[in-house]
């Protein structure tokens, strides 16, 4: 077994050549996540790796005595009078796997668990603290996972997170390219924009950005609003920062909440969180933190604001032109929000029926819910879900702009390029987790079991935000912290549901935005804000959302822990 320093060792030369790499050496996110992982692999002792495997498949064990141990293990095919489990622990020195005594299931009592005889291999007696139960089947399993060449191990962590979330990101690159080729993007704020009046025009950017910023890359939204924002500062000629403010705060937070945007629906895979739950989970904490948000923006602007200046993407001309354009260029309000709508009603439409229906028996259930449930199975799926609207934004997109179908297929070009760096990304980001994961790091915390939740979340937001801090990304920051704390989830109890640990990872991610972030640069630069002005206003702000955002957290997982 690794010691504590050891683990720790590993781990921070891992983070070292993420953060390193990437700042220091100027390494594409994807080379610097992969070449840590690869690191970490070779530092870690197969052994090490078996036990992670064990600790993963391993039963639990309810009650000891002398001569038998009870299993919380119901009868199955698998499971069954008979069968054999071996008593496992690892030793402190050497870290070999010993085998210390096996157990043969005699019965099932009245709670269903299975009863078990003990066949002890040495006189010695057994320190259940330090003793896991597994069959020998499971046995086999770990020892040859351990073996892999460090290539293998890398390869499966890799290929396990695209077979997670590769669909979605390129189906939600997919639509967020329709959607601005379309003029779908901009059909959305203006009619939000109509539906609060110019007077809150600072909220309709709110909420326009928080909308576009599930299906569209934060950058993009910028890119996209901004405009927007310059045009109705010269209609208002006032509050331009409020309108800065408000594009960023509802953008920033959906990109580090809200699935299919690829860190937290990297997130809720890692930590096994159906991605319906944290949709609805990760929208109510990022509303929350937009309402303190955007009363902290209107009492800075009434004392300050900042100017309309010229930048580099587009003159004040050009600002008149987009502000003048027709409507009858751009879809429908109803064309335009399907993509964005459908895949989210689909997708929890299947979490609340699979929710609603765990606990009845089926013969209670009635046929027509039986058909609404058999339909939500089949499109509520998030892969089908998500290429069901890309579909629908594929053809808004060839109606609206009457384009040739090769001019089709390029712009699918250029979308699936940006989607597929994302994936590389994200998934060379879950072989470093797996990576750090199996050196043991749950381990150095101690037994969860006994920490509490303020604790836990605490831990997962503070990781998230100093590695934020130290290169920048909040997408990368996200990928390093569930990294670290994944192992919690994974069978320890924790005393509340994991998508809390997840909506304070990605609520870590909103800490310290400064120059190592481009998103700093696209803020500053789009805007015309300087450096200093970015500073000022824009990154206390983030912060204070991250800090708000953990606080509702911990408040919803001590008074409703859905366990």
């Amino acid at each position: 077994m690794l010691s504590t320093s050891a683990t720790l060792f590993i781990i921070g030369v891992g983070l070292v050549i993420v953060v390193g790499g990437i700042l220091g050496f100027r390494l594409h996110a994807f080379l610097a996540l992969i070449l840590a992982a690869i690191v970490v692999s070779l530092m870690t002792p197969d052994a090490t790796v078996e036990w992670y495997e064990l600790s993963k498949s391993k039963a639990e064990i309810v009650e000891t005595s002398d001569d038998s141990l009870t299993l919380n293990k119901s009868e199955s095919s698998t499971t069954r009078v008979g069968g054999q489990y071996l008593l496992l622990q690892q030793d402190q020195a050497t870290g070999s796997i010993e085998t210390i005594a096996t157990a043969s299931i005699e019965r099932f009592n009245e709670n269903g668990d299975a009863v078990a005889s003990l066949q002890p291999a040495t006189a010695a007696p057994i320190n259940w603290e330090q003793t896991i139960a597994v069959t020998p089947q499971q046995r086999a399993d770990a020892v040859s996972f351990s073996r892999q060449t460090v290539g293998d191990l890398v390869a499966s962590g890799f290929g396990a997170t695209c077979t997670g979330i590769g669909i979605l990101i390129a189906m939600a690159a997919i639509i967020g390219k329709c959607l601005l080729d379309s003029g779908a993007a901009e059909k959305i704020v203006r009619w939000v924009l109509r539906l609060v009046g110019e007077k809150n025009a600072a909220l309709s950017f709110v909420g326009s950005s928080f909308v576009l910023s599930t299906p569209v890359f934060f950058d993009t939204v910028f890119y996209l609003m901004i405009p927007v924002g310059k045009a109705m500062r010269l209609r208002t000629g006032k509050n331009y920062l409020l309108y800065v403010l408000s594009i960023v705060m509802g953008g920033s937070m959906a990109h580090c909440l809200v699935p299919p945007t690829p860190g937290p629906l990297f997130v809720a895979e890692a930590l096994a969180v159906d991605v319906g739950v944290m949709i609805l989970a990760g929208g109510l904490v990022g509303i929350g933190c937009c309402i303190f948000s955007f009363i902290y923006a209107m009492i800075l602007c009434h004392y300050v604001d900042v100017p309309l200046r010229e930048s580099a993407d587009v003159s004040l001309d050009e600002l008149q032109q987009i502000a003048d354009r027709d409507d009858s260029e751009l879809p429908s309000v109803f064309m335009s929000m399907l993509p964005i709508l459908l895949p989210v009603l689909l997708i929890t439409g299947q979490t609340v029926m699979s929710t609603y229906l765990k606990n009845v028996p089926s013969e209670s259930v009635s046929p027509m819910l039986a058909s609404l449930n058999d339909f939500f199975v089949m499109f509520g799926n998030k892969n089908i879900a998500m290429a069901i609207s890309a579909t629908l934004a594929i053809i808004m997109l060839y109606q609206q702009k009457k384009s040739s179908l090769g001019e089709l297929a390029n712009s699918m070009q250029s979308a699936l390029a940006s989607g597929g760096v994302i994936i590389l990304i994200t998934a060379a980001g879950g072989a470093f987790g797996k990576a750090l994961q199996q050196t043991g790091v749950a381990g150095i915390f101690g037994d969860v079991d006994g920490a509490s939740t303020t604790a836990i979340l605490g831990i997962a937001f503070l990781v998230t935000a100093l590695v934020r801090l130290a290169q920048g990304s909040a997408t990368v920051s996200m990928i390093t912290g569930v990294g670290v704390m994944a192992s919690f989830a994974a069978g320890a109890d924790l005393g509340f549901h994991p998508v809390y640990l997840a909506l304070a990872i990605g609520c870590g991610s909103k800490m310290f935005m400064w120059m190592n972030d481009s998103g700093f640069w696209v803020i500053g630069k789009m805007s015309g804000m300087t450096e200093w002005e970015t500073l000022k206003y824009v990154t206390p702000m983030t912060s204070m959302m991250g800090i708000v955002g953990l606080i509702i957290t911990i408040i919803a997982a001590n008074t409703m822990p859905f366990v």
